[in-house]
């Protein structure tokens, strides 16, 4: 009776261990499953990473080369502009000469007549989110102004008779075309260069 007794409990003990077994498997089964299927989800992740950072590669480079037309766009802007500058200053020196050339025939044509000083400036900007240009031209410019001249007659009584010479007028003139022909290419130079 006691080795039944021990030969059931054995076969309880074994029978339960064997339950235990059951159990454990079956979870480690489904762990296992569960692993597979994040293996899988990981290998999909991994190679979208991997196609994004190509993706990101081809994007630098595409990048890089924007960048790097970019920089020479800029570099001939600015070699333009510069070229422009120049070109603006120079016909400005010119521009003041041919006015200095002008007002010195005119006062030396005309001496003693008085020469009054106006002033000139820049012509508008043609843009008002622009700022005003600075004026280029010297403003204080000699423009020649004549006036008659009354000579005295025999008798004390004054006459008011016109004494302009023609090569005044004409000089006078010359200077104002001159002046207004400057303006205009200055004009033109501005609109070129923006």
């Amino acid at each position: 009776m006691m080795s039944l007794l021990v030969t059931l409990a054995a076969d309880i003990l074994v029978a339960i261990l064997l339950v235990a077994t059951i159990v454990s498997s079956v979870r480690l089964s489904r762990r296992i499953v569960k692993l597979k299927a994040d293996e899988t989800a990981l290998r999909q992740t991994i190679g979208d990473l991997v196609m994004a950072s190509s993706t990101a590669e081809r994007a630098i480079a595409g990048l890089r080369a924007t960048l790097d037309e970019c920089d020479r766009t800029l570099a001939d802007r600015l070699g333009t502009a510069e070229r422009y500058a120049a070109d603006l200053s120079a016909h400005v020196e010119a521009g003041e000469s041919v006015i200095a050339r002008i007002s010195a025939i005119v006062s030396q044509a005309a001496p003693g007549r008085a020469v009054s000083r106006t002033m000139t400036q820049a012509p508008a900007s043609p843009a008002p989110e622009r700022r005003a240009a600075p004026a280029l031209v010297d403003p204080a410019i000699v423009v020649p102004q004549f006036r008659p001249q009354s000579t005295s007659a025999g008798s004390g009584s004054s006459s008011p008779a016109a004494a302009v010479s023609p090569n005044g007028e004409r000089l006078g003139v010359a200077a104002a075309a001159a002046l207004a022909m400057s303006e205009r290419a200055l004009g033109r130079l501005r609109s070129k260069a923006a």
